[in-house]
Order: structure tokens, then C-alpha cells, then sequence
């Protein structure tokens, strides 16, 4: 099992992707942990020699930011907010996310902005290194004041409430502590909002959507070169000469793949009939690399915010300070976060327009990619269900970003939906994938139509790796269980 410290140096993607899905343990760096220790031991002298009071350490919440609160009932008031604030609901979100999340939590509190114990920051280690993982909902955040409601239930567990995923079950957290013989933490001042202000749900969901889309964005390239051969389409739209003189990277990235993946193509050398292909085909390069810049934008900005202190109110020892700010705010994310759906749910909507043209018995290519259209509606329908899905795509990428509502009785005026915007790219992520299945489908059939020339070695690789789970379509058959195999193939399969 290999130990990796975090809390010392910015978190890239790779790291995030090793700390998902790698044999890993966390432990928290000698230095952070330094800068845990003297910022708690700041806090507790500032709240005896400070005579006003502080938000959020001795006074209430929210708009209840006027009420000073004893010090006797202060533990209490951190107990109390995790529990009010504990108001998730809808669909579960998946282990994974919920394990992205405890990094990324970890990681923000490393700084030593937020006056918690360094006992709070080792628990949720703890969590994730025995892989108990807090149930938490993907509905309830207004991206504002942070992520509260989802983050009340990543931290309830802290103080021995809410539930836990353990060994593939749903279990009550009282249960975990007493099988693994830890005491619930008693939280001490200003920690439980330090715990749910903070901006990690939007950026586990955001940061979890850029690391499938550069998966997705590989996939279409290589699906769209199989559909581009398998049309009998042109190779000219991805001449370097083109691409140089509108020298966007995604898009002179994009031409490059293609020329590399289709340059040992027989299909591609032979002489074509036509002079020039439909958009879907032609402008695969501006279309895709347009998509790439995108994710490299988003992907800056999620990672700033990874890397960032988000809660509120922040603690400064070396300046004796303790101010009351916004950097919870999720407008940051909110904006990309729609941004990346949109250009997420391009890649669905040129793919599907590919199946199309697959199947509309353009180039010699029978309707519906079957050998005897009539008696059998071969790849008709599955065209129907990738249409169905990217209009489904269209009304997700409406912007969560321009709405607003305000919130705890005036004081939080404005709000980023941000939580909102991560939850829907989600979900164009997955309806992507599904489109994009469909598409290598009716892709692979139709290249059974141009044997026995043969597309490019990298390709016919691909193809043949699929063929080994989904079998050519000779006659109608039921075809949901292909697409489900197809879907997971692209998610599973390593390209190289």
C-alpha cells in the first residue's frame, strides 16, 4: 500500500486520480500538521483576549450572525450546526465522489486557515483510508455559503451521526465507531463551520467531470476516425497547412490525432467519389478541439479552487486577523461548470449526427448498416435513442449559473448554484458516454461493409478488442444489451 502525504504542495489531476484509484494511504504532512496545531492555538488565545465577538466562533450563523453565544455552548453550537444543516436529499452520490471529496476537504483545512483540531483533519483520513465513506445527497446546496448541506452530511460522521458506506453496505456511523473502536470527536469552536463552508462538492463533482470529459474527448476522436473510414471520408480537413493558420491547440491537437490514428488506413488512401464530407466529419477539428480548450480552461480553475482555502471565517496567526469573507462563493465554478457541460454535450451532439450519416445509406453503404434492410430495421432505433439523449443533453446546459435565490432571511443575497451546475455536468458526462457507444456501434458495423480493405492497424486493434464483447449484427436482435456493453467497454478500455 503506498502512502502519499498530502497537505503541503497543490493537488494536480494525476494525483487525484492515483488517490482514487490506487492502492493508497493518506497521512498529512509533517508541515501541515504544524500549521493545524498553530493556527488552533491562535484561535483559542485570540477568543480569550478578544472582547467583541468573532462570527462563527461566538456568535451565531447566517443571518443569526448578531446572537453571541457562551462559551460554555460553544461545543454544543458546531453540534447543533452540523446537525440543522444536515438537510441533503434526492439520489445518493457514488462512493467515489464522496472519497474526492474527503480529499479535497483534507486538503483545504492543510492550510491552517480554519482553526480546526488537527484530531477533526486526521479523522477524515481516517475515513478515507478505511474506505468509510459518508452518505452524501446530491441535492441541497446552494453553492454559496459553501456546499453546507452536503458537506453537514460528509462531516456527520465526525461527531458519530449520519451514515456510512462500509464493505459495499449502508451502515449508521455509531455502529463504524464502535466496530473500529473510535470515540466520536468533540468538536471545539468555530470547527463545524469550518467543516461545512467550503466549496468541495462542487469541485469533487467538477474535478470528477474534467478527468471522464478528457476520457470522453480521447474516445470521440478515435470513435470519430473509425466513423471517418468507415464513411469512406476524406483526410484533407486534417492537413497540418489547414490548422496552422487558425492555430487554436485543441484544434491543431484534434487534426494531429486523426492523421496519426488514420495514416496506415487503406480506406483512407483510396481514391474518393466525393469531393467533401458533411460538417460532422469535415470539422471534427474545430468542433473536438474547441471541446478540448474547454477542459483545459475548466480544469485550471477547478484546480486553483482544489487547491484553495474556501470556508469561512478565515484565520490569519501571522497577522492577527480572523476575517469574515466570501471565498466560499462558488461563482468561480459555477460559471465553468456549466461552460464544461456545454462543450461536453458537442461531443455527444456531432457524434450523433455521425450515426446519422452512417445509417442514411450515403456512400454505399446499405440503410440502417444491415444486409437486408426491410425485413430488418438494423441500426435504426439505437440512432433514435442517441437523438433522444442529446436533446435531453440541450436542456441540462441550460446555465444554473444565471439563477439566484435568496437564502437565511436577506443575508445571503446572491447565490451560484454551483452545486447545481456540477450535478448536471454529471449527468452530460454519462449521456455522453451512452452517445458515444452508440456511435462506435453502428461505426464498427459499418466498416464490416468495407472489407476487405482495412482501416489503420491502431483502429482495427480497437475494433477487434470490441468485437471480443459485442458481436457483428447480421440480422435484428435485441440491442439495449449491446449498448450497456458498449458503454462499459469505452469507460473500462485503455487507449494507447
Amino acid at each position: 500500500m503506498k502512502k502519499i502525504q498530502i497537505g503541503n504542495s497543490p493537488l494536480e489531476l494525476r494525483d487525484l486520480e492515483e488517490m482514487l484509484y490506487g492502492e493508497v494511504q493518506l497521512e498529512l504532512h509533517p508541515a501541515a500538521v504544524d500549521r493545524i496545531n498553530n493556527c488552533r492555538h491562535f484561535l483559542d488565545q485570540k477568543m480569550i483576549t478578544q472582547a467583541t465577538p468573532i462570527y462563527g466562533i461566538n456568535t451565531g450563523f447566517g443571518s443569526l450572525y448578531n446572537q453571541s453565544i457562551q462559551t460554555e455552548d460553544l461545543s454544543q453550537l458546531q453540534i447543533n450546526l452540523m446537525r440543522s444543516h444536515a438537510c441533503g436529499t434526492g439520489k445518493k452520490i457514488d462512493p467515489i465522489l464522496v472519497k474526492l471529496m474527503l480529499i479535497l476537504k483534507v486538503q483545504g483545512l492543510a492550510y491552517g486557515k480554519s482553526g480546526v483540531q488537527l484530531a477533526t483533519v486526521q479523522r477524515l483520513i481516517d475515513f478515507f483510508n478505511h474506505d468509510i465513506l459518508p452518505v452524501v445527497y446530491e441535492q441541497g446546496s446552494l453553492g454559496a455559503s459553501g456546499d453546507l448541506a452536503p458537506l453537514a452530511h460528509l462531516c456527520l460522521p465526525l461527531i458519530g451521526d449520519g451514515q456510512v458506506y462500509y464493505r459495499n453496505k449502508i451502515e449508521d456511523t455509531d455502529a463504524i465507531l464502535k466496530l473500529k473502536n473510535w470515540q466520536a470527536l468533540s468538536l471545539q469552536s468555530k470547527e463545524g463551520l469550518a467543516l461545512l463552508n467550503g466549496t468541495q462538492f462542487m469541485s469533487a463533482l467538477g474535478t470528477f467531470g474534467v478527468i471522464k470529459a478528457l476520457r470522453i474527448w480521447n474516445w470521440a476522436n478515435w470513435i470519430g476516425a473509425i466513423s471517418l473510414d468507415a464513411f469512406d471520408g476524406r483526410l484533407e480537413p486534417f492537413h497540418e497547412a489547414i490548422h496552422q493558420i487558425r492555430p487554436h491547440p485543441g484544434q491543431m491537437q484534434t487534426a494531429a490525432i486523426f492523421r496519426e490514428l488514420l495514416h496506415d488506413s487503406e480506406i483512407i488512401k483510396q481514391p474518393k467519389k466525393h469531393v467533401q464530407d458533411p460538417y460532422s466529419f469535415r470539422c471534427i477539428p474545430q468542433v473536438h478541439g474547441a471541446t478540448l480548450d474547454t477542459i483545459h480552461y475548466a480544469s485550471s480553475v477547478l484546480l486553483r479552487e482544489v487547491n484553495s482555502v474556501t470556508d469561512n471565517p478565515t484565520i490569519f496567526p501571522d497577522l492577527d486577523l480572523v476575517i469574515s469573507a466570501g471565498n466560499f462563493h462558488g461563482q468561480p465554478l459555477a460559471l465553468v461548470l456549466d461552460f464544461l457541460a456545454i462543450a461536453i454535450a458537442e461531443l455527444g451532439n456531432i457524434s450523433e449526427r455521425r450515426t446519422y450519416q452512417l445509417i442514411s445509406g450515403s456512400r454505399e453503404l446499405p440503410h440502417f448498416l444491415v444486409a437486408n434492410p426491410g425485413l430488418n430495421s438494423g441500426f435504426m432505433i439505437p440512432q433514435y435513442t442517441a437523438a433522444s439523449i442529446v436533446s435531453r443533453n440541450k436542456g441540462l446546459c441550460y446555465p444554473a449559473s444565471v439563477d439566484s435565490i435568496v437564502s437565511s432571511n436577506g443575508q445571503e443575497d446572491h447565490v451560484s448554484m454551483g452545486a447545481n451546475a456540477a450535478v448536471k455536468l454529471l449527468e452530460v458526462v454519462e449521456n455522453v458516454f451512452t452517445i458515444l457507444a452508440i456511435e462506435l456501434m453502428n461505426a464498427a458495423q459499418a466498416m464490416n461493409f468495407r472489407r476487405p480493405l482495412k482501416t489503420s492497424a491502431k483502429l482495427e486493434s480497437l475494433i477487434t478488442k470490441y468485437r471480443s464483447i459485442v458481436e457483428p449484427f447480421e440480422k435484428d436482435r435485441i440491442i439495449y444489451t449491446d449498448i450497456n456493453k458498449t458503454v462499459e467497454f469505452i469507460k473500462l478500455q485503455h487507449l494507447n
